[in-house]
């Protein structure tokens, strides 16, 4: 008779049980962002004891903190301060997109201690060129990290196209096909710093960082835990988070809501096929319908802005097409999978008081629940926090969090 059983994962020891005891402690101080042993103890179940021989671990690897004095309410004396440290470890994040390249660094706490952001046309040029000169902004970052003491672990890169094991498959805006992301950009890194140990780098769709951003530093800190974001930009990128976990799909690469059809007679889209949601309410489709030269890029959508402020027809005209046709595809989306919100990220975010009702108008049409209506404010602008740039540092720090130890140890190796 076959066996269908699951294997059962060997039973843990006390290593392994103390290194996941050690990542509970740190994420707990991280979420609560000041906490006390006390707390710590009674938030994860183990005993002080327990959790003190873990705190003096961590502050020993340099993960947390320790200073300060807090009263919890109850009789006996004030407990000490616990916090994730503002030095040490930090998450490195680079987003590269069709005209700009942006490099953050996120301490522990999910501060954003560095950004620099480089505007560049990066279309048609060589793949190479673009992570060399990606490389060189994070190497900028780098050192200026390294001025406030801190020390990023690993390198996450976004990038708007379909990404999977290391390379971008296809990026149609960028013109790349089949590009080892991941083994370019390390090799370009350690070339400007051929002294130091290598970074690990790893790799997504732009979206999804974005996306997770929100989640963790944005709407997600609100309680919103299922939603759909969509962020603007010369292409359209999309994501979709349900209770709190990335919907990837079988091959990684759910939520290409850009490239949803919304005529199939329509013009053709650089992807190959016709008729995408790009054609009609990507950056270049908004401003050419408004008369603005899209090759102007943000400057166009900033000056989009302000002619759609001054009430010009034409401006306000294009938005609201542009709105229209988003709101038909992101209905399909809502009735698909029923997120508690639409997000509305990139360009859309700043064209957000005109785009919005043209958007809303189409979903409580459209959504079949009845519920958007029902319910008011579910169309949102995504949070100022909400940036792939700052997503994929955000990779790195959850990496830490997760497993400190293997930090701790591969640093003193």
């Amino acid at each position: 008779m076959k066996n269908n059983l699951t294997p059962l994962e060997p039973k843990a020891d006390k290593a392994t049980v103390r290194r996941h005891n050690l990542s509970l402690v740190l994420r707990a101080v991280h979420d609560a962002g000041e906490a006390t042993r006390a707390g710590v103890a009674t938030h994860v179940g183990l005993t002080r004891a327990a959790v003190s021989s873990l705190v003096e671990q961590l502050l020993e690897y340099g993960f947390v903190s320790e200073g300060g004095k807090t009263s919890s309410g109850q009789a006996g004396r004030p407990g000490t301060v616990l916090r994730v440290s503002r030095s040490g470890p930090a998450g490195l994040g680079v987003e590269i997109n069709i005209d700009y390249v942006t490099v953050c660094v996120v301490d522990l706490a999910g501060t954003d201690r560095v950004r620099l952001v480089e505007h560049v046309d990066n279309r048609g040029v060589q793949p190479s060129e673009v992570l060399a000169r990606a490389a060189r902004l994070a190497a900028r970052a780098v050192g200026s990290a390294g001025e406030q003491d801190l020390v990023p672990v690993g390198v996450h890169v976004a990038l708007p196209g379909l990404v999977t094991g290391g390379t971008v498959r296809q990026a149609p805006n960028l013109g790349w096909q089949r590009v080892a992301v991941e083994g370019l950009f390390a090799q370009a890194l350690l070339a400007l710093r051929p002294l130091h140990r290598p970074l690990p780098v790893s790799s997504d769709n732009e979206a999804n960082a974005a996306a997770l951003a929100e989640l963790w530093y944005g709407a997600g800190t609100e309680g919103v835990r299922s939603f759909l974001y969509l962020t603007g930009e010369i292409g359209i990128g999309g994501a979709l988070v349900l209770r709190g976990e990335l919907l990837r799909g079988a091959h990684g690469f759910a939520g290409e809501i850009g490239h949803m059809v919304v005529d199939p007679d329509g013009p053709l889209c650089r992807c190959g096929a016709r008729g995408c949601l790009e054609q009609y309410a990507g950056q270049s489709a908004l401003l050419e319908a408004a008369g603005i030269d899209a090759g102007t890029g943000m400057q166009g959508v900033t000056e989009l802005e302000r002619r759609a402020r001054r009430g010009e027809s034409a401006a306000r005209s294009a938005i609201e097409r542009a709105g229209r046709h988003l709101g038909v595809v992101v209905s399909g989306a809502v009735n698909l999978f029923d997120p508690d919100a639409v997000m509305l990220g990139g360009v859309y975010r700043e064209l957000m008081d005109w785009l919005a009702p043209a958007v809303d108008r189409e979903l409580a049409r459209r959504v079949v629940s009845g519920l958007w209506s029902e319910d008011g404010k579910r169309l949102r602008a995504s949070s100022s926090l909400g940036d792939a740039a700052r997503g994929a540092a955000g990779v790195i720090v959850r990496e830490v969090l997760a497993d400190p130890a293997a930090h701790a140890e591969r640093d003193a190796g």
